[in-house]
């Protein structure tokens, strides 16, 4: 997963100045982002607060790690079963 160069709190101010009535081509063009990349962040990120969207960072994180390394384990298995199963 890429890492978002913009922190949290920039992501929360970009969404909280459109719903203070900020105009979403503004907001976007003074971030340099896509009016997509706004929508996506509204999207998943809608009323969350600042510390919400780092835990949240945090747990996709280690999901992430955490899925590799069952994906290690599991190769790791099936190699040792086929070992096992080719001794005479």
């Amino acid at each position: 997963m890429k890492k978002s160069k913009f922190s949290e709190g920039q992501i929360v101010t970009a969404l909280r100045q459109v719903d203070a009535g900020a105009p979403i081509p503004e907001v976007t063009r003074s971030l340099g982002i896509s009016e997509a990349t706004y929508y996506v962040w509204r999207k998943k990120y809608g009323q969350m607060a600042v510390a919400e969207i780092r835990r949240l960072r945090l747990l996709e994180e280690e999901n992430r790690k955490l899925k590799q390394f069952v994906a290690d384990l599991t190769l790791d298995k099936v190699i040792l079963q086929e070992v096992l199963t080719k001794k005479p």
